[in-house]
């Protein structure tokens, strides 16, 4: 593998506390998004963390080789070893299989060939330095330049490790070529690896010899570092003063951070050293602090650090102090150590020497607070985080982490695991699953043909985090209750399914997001029909390649990733075509382009479903349930109801205009209607046209659909147009019945006025006529009723010619035709026809009894037979009835003109009926009228059968007119023979049989059905009898008050 481009250049992972970035460039690009799992230490960098590690890692292995002393003589055989792979046979991890004086002579790696990671073609202890690496003091680092002997053959040296430290700040130097070489020691690859000066490497030594003199075998868990460092180093051994200030704000952060912000044991409340070692820390933020033995400052921070240090839990004495064990300070600590088995000319690879570094990594335990089960989830995330931030060049990295992962998840399942290891497990795994999770779920943006197989590498580690989080959680979760069998983490086939999904959803996502396709999908006409062609083509292409690429990989964890897959864009492309049809209101050319591609995608989805889904044990029948399909002609049929209901519901919103905006005046005299019907029948026959235009088969069902809604439409307006009251409202009401009076006073006044009075007849003539024209009395509102009325035919006439073409149209089936003439309907708006029938009688109806009632009330009902029969005669009234027979031939249309006619002869005699019988008290007839009476509706017959050409017949008039002559030829016979009818048939119609001596009469009801055989009808002609007898009979059989 290459890594020119690392190699060229250094780099220092961990720069920040919340992202990871490589630092082979500062610039944004080169920052990768794997999240820092620990908490932020406040006021420490990393720098100042690396520095404090090394600090205690070297207290912590002052007695081994090569950190005691540096004038150790070493001699060995330094024999060119190239690295072959596997790093040759060694002995077990921290256990070299060479070490003299802390020089690892041959080195071989059972920690890196048990991780699967390549031996090194050269190594720290391999390459021979003509002199001691030095840092300058500033703290600035550099790659140590190559031995020479890497470049050579086989050659035997001689090494001597007590050169002189160079002096501070020079940087690197190249001693004499003739001086003897000597390999690094752990000591010195440690201190290059982790970047520290020469001369704070000195200072520490300095610190430790003067600390433990006479104490050699102390031990480093009993050392407070940072404190001793503090009263053991003096200014002066620092370049300046801002130096100095420096590094001893660094020891106090660290007491701060380590004693007060992350303690291991919890601070009592009533402890107050935490108080005064903060007063301290705050002092020494501006200013160094005096740190000399007889400060009061110096005696207050000893002994505040030393009682906060030495505490136990329990109060008991203890031998350790605890002052760098508190999470997460110790866990920063830990990670930097771990930094250092990098190579620091090409970060990419691990150290030869990683054995050793880590076994004296391990003496740091007991100070850190560190077990194995921390080490092994540490070093896991170390490694992967290594490969993070080096672009993920080395794929060994992740395989190594991979393989750290099983060891984790056997640390995992023990059941002894503390609490704080949890949380620790817990943050690291869920850092590096989503991370992982971040590119499985979009790996058609991370992986390509040339990448593809990191996907091999990746998915393993994210499943494996995500069964440890799981196991980790059900094993916490089921102490103490009984969740503890339950697995609260995916299998492996779903997780992987539900990568296949996420990452296909997310590339089609941004197939959609193309600014051409997302405008226009969105929108209509040609631009979306292209761009949903286009899209089908992407998606095609895309399946095609997640085939070739992903889904052979994929399959070792999933039996049908491809079939997945399949469903996964099958379900996409249906969202965006169902999104796009949505917008569309009728079918064309283009719609029916895009559903055919749309058929032929789903036709290559479903055989990459049918391909992959062979070996499945259900023949892929649990995957094809989940595509569903696009159904292209349900959409068609989908597509035409919903333009159907659109056109319908188009009408509905013209019929409450009409309702409100109505005023049923004709647009003309040749369009004699309200403009509303114009607009309904002019939008239904569009609707018609339209629907038979549409290039599809029609079905039978659809054309009933069609007809049923325009049916309902038309009944709706129907029921509008024939909301105009009722007959009822323009009867008069039935005066009380009474019995004539010759004396009564209206007869008295009536006859004194006669001699003077123009007469009735006069009368009439001046309210109806201006000069010698006479006009008729027909009102705006029952011209209205006429409109309406005509309205009424017109929509039935242009209903019959939808029907027409509805029945008659090529698309209607013949089957249909047959269906409908066996269930004996010969109209597809045979119900719409029907009420409309209904309302044209009832219009009429209202009409006829408006113009009568309403009218010629002048001339009609108030004036008839006033006073006498033979002064008040029916000629006025019948004058002005031809006058509005005229003007209702003029407005209302030929087809509505009969029914309209009868309805008015029928008014005309009900209104005559009840001259006769209802007239009040103004109204008194003598037997001797009879002549005249039927005289005068003999003339009022005749103007029904003469108006118009043939509209009603003389049958239809003599029929209606038998009731009014059967009244009439009542009034013609004696008093005598009328009491005796009228005795007779109460007696008869209320089931008392024949009167007895002291039994009187019941009162016929008011039925309102008038004819000679009703008792109502005869008590009333006797009412208006004007004679002795009458009087007689009614006042002693129901007592009837006399007319006043």
């Amino acid at each position: 593998m290459g890594h020119q481009s690392l190699r060229e250049s250094f780099s220092a992972p961990l720069n920040g506390p919340n992202t990871i970035t490589t630092s082979t460039s500062t610039s944004n690009e080169n920052k990768v998004d794997l999240a820092w799992p620990f908490d932020k230490l406040e006021g420490l960098d990393h720098d100042d963390t690396r520095e404090a590690a090394y600090e205690i890692f070297f207290t912590s292995c002052r007695s081994s080789p090569g950190f005691g002393g540096r004038n150790a003589l070493t001699f060995y055989s330094s024999h060119d070893h190239h690295g072959n792979g596997d790093g040759g046979n060694g002995s077990g991890p921290g256990s070299p299989s060479g070490r003299a004086n802390g020089v690892v002579m041959t080195p071989t790696s059972r920690v890196k060939r048990a991780l699967g990671l390549k031996m090194l073609k050269r190594s720290h202890s391999r390459r021979m330095s003509m002199s001691s690496v030095s840092f300058s003091s500033g703290g600035g680092g550099g790659s140590t330049p190559s031995s020479p002997v890497s470049h050579h053959g086989h050659t035997a040296s001689v090494s001597i490790s007590g050169s002189a430290s160079p002096s501070a700040g020079m940087g690197f130097s190249t001693l004499p070529a003739s001086r003897p070489r000597r390999p690094l020691t752990s000591a010195e690859i440690m201190r290059q690896q982790m970047r520290v000066t020469e001369q704070s490497d000195n200072r520490l030594r300095k610190t430790l010899m003067r600390t433990l003199v006479g104490q050699m075998g102390r031990r480093s868990e009993t050392i407070i570092l940072p404190l001793e460092l503090l009263r053991q180093l003096k200014p002066s051994e620092f370049n300046d003063s801002h130096e100095y200030h420096l590094w001893q704000k660094r020891q106090l952060k660290i007491l701060e951070a380590g004693l007060l912000l992350h303690p291991s044991i919890p601070i009592e409340k009533s402890n107050s050293f935490p108080m005064r070692l903060r007063e301290i820390i705050r002092a020494g933020e501006s200013k160094p602090i005096d740190t000399s033995k007889n400060s009061d400052m110096m005696r207050t921070l000893c002994n505040s650090v030393v009682s906060l240090a030495w505490r136990s839990t329990n109060g008991t004495p203890t031998d350790i102090c605890h002052w760098a064990d508190g999470f997460p300070l110790n866990i920063h600590l830990y990670t930097s150590l771990l930094q250092a088995i990098f190579d620091i000319r090409d970060e990419t690879l691990v150290l030869d020497e990683v054995d050793e570094l880590l076994e004296l990594m391990k003496k740091t335990w007991s100070t850190l607070g560190i077990n194995r089960p921390i080490h092994n989830v540490c070093f896991t995330y170390v490694l992967f985080q290594q490969y993070v931030s080096t672009k993920q060049m080395e794929p060994d990295l992740l395989c190594a982490a991979y393989t750290m992962l099983t060891e984790v998840a056997n640390d995992a399942r023990k059941s002894d695991r503390e609490a704080a290891y949890v949380k620790l497990l817990s943050s690291i795994l869920i850092s590096m699953q989503e991370w992982a999770e971040k590119r499985l779920i979009s790996y058609h943006d991370y992986f390509n043909r040339a990448t593809i197989g990191g996907i091999e590498n990746l998915l393993p580690l994210a499943l494996s985090t995500t069964k440890i989080l799981g196991e980790a959680i059900t094993i916490t979760e089921g102490e103490g209750s009984k969740k503890g069998d339950t697995m609260l983490v995916d299998s492996t086939s779903d997780r992987v399914d539900h990568y296949i999904r996420s990452s296909l959803k997310n590339a089609f996502a941004k197939m959609v997001e193309n600014e051409n396709i997302k405008k226009a999908v969105t929108g209509e006409g040609a631009e979306a029909t292209e761009a949903l062609l286009q899209l089908a083509k992407e998606t095609e292409d895309l399946a095609g390649r997640e085939r070739e690429l992903f889904s052979p990989i994929l399959k070792r964890w999933h039996p049908i990733a491809a079939g997945v897959a399949a469903v996964t864009l099958h379900k996409c492309y249906g969202a965006v075509l169902k999104q796009y049809l949505a917008g569309t209101s009728v079918l064309n050319s283009e719609i029916v382009g895009v559903l055919q591609r749309a058929a032929k995608l789903e036709k290559v989805l479903v055989q990459m479903v049918v391909e992959d889904s062979e070996e499945c044990e259900d023949g892929g029948k649990g995957i094809v349930r989940e595509m569903m399909p696009y159904e292209v002609d349900s959409i068609i049929m989908k597509l035409l109801r919903q333009w159907i209901d659109g056109r319908l519901k188009q009408g509905k919103e013209l019929l409450c205009r009409a309702k409100e905006t109505e005023t049923w005046n004709p647009k003309s005299k040749s369009e004699p209607y309200a403009q509303s019907a114009v607009e309904l029948m002019k939008l239904a026959k569009e609707t018609v046209n339209s629907f038979f235009e549409i290039p599809i088969g029609i079905t039978d069902d659809l054309i009933l659909n069609l007809a049923e809604g325009l049916e309902k439409l038309v009944q709706e307006y129907t029921t509008f147009v024939a909301s105009c009251g009722s007959k009822q409202s323009y009867l008069p009401t039935l005066p009380p019945l009474t019995r004539c009076n010759r004396d009564s006073k209206f007869f008295k006044l009536w006859r004194k006025a006669s001699p003077c009075s123009v007469g009735v007849d006069g009368m009439h003539q001046i309210m109806t006529m201006e000069g010698h024209h006479l006009r008729p009395s027909t009102s705006r509102g029952t011209q209205r009723l006429y409109v309406r009325l005509n309205t009424l035919h017109y929509v039935i006439s242009h209903l019959h010619s939808l029907d027409k073409t509805l029945t008659l149209s090529l698309k209607v089936s013949a089957r249909n035709r047959f269906n409908r003439h066996r269930s004996g309907s010969s109209s597809y708006f045979e119900h719409a026809n029907g009420s409309i029938l209904s309302a044209c009688d009832h219009v009429s109806e209202v009409a006829a009894y408006r113009l009568i009632f309403l009218d010629s009330n002048s001339v009609f009902y108030e004036s008839l037979y006033v006073g006498d029969v033979a002064n008040s005669r029916v000629r006025p009234a019948i004058r002005v009835l031809k006058q509005n027979l005229t003007l209702l031939t003029a407005i209302l249309t030929d087809h509505a003109q009969a029914l309209a006619m009868k309805e008015v002869m029928k008014s005309s005699f009900e209104a005559f009926l009840m001259v006769l019988l209802a007239g009040g008290p103004s109204r008194i007839f003598h037997r001797s009228d009879h002549e005249m009476i039927e005289e005068d509706f003999d003339s009022l017959k005749s103007v029904f059968c003469t108006c118009g050409e043939g509209l009603i017949s003389e049958d239809v008039v003599q029929r209606e007119a038998e009731i009014v002559e059967g009244v009439i030829s009542l009034m013609g016979e004696s008093t005598e023979q009328l009491t005796e009818d009228f005795s007779i048939v109460t007696c008869e119609t209320s089931g008392i049989g024949m009167v007895g001596a002291g039994q009187k009469l019941p009162m016929p009801p008011t039925t309102g059905r008038w004819n000679r055989a009703d008792p109502n009808t005869l008590l009333r002609v006797l009412c208006h009898r004007n004679d002795r007898v009458a009087n007689q009979f009614l006042k002693k059989s129901f007592q009837l008050a006399k007319r006043k």
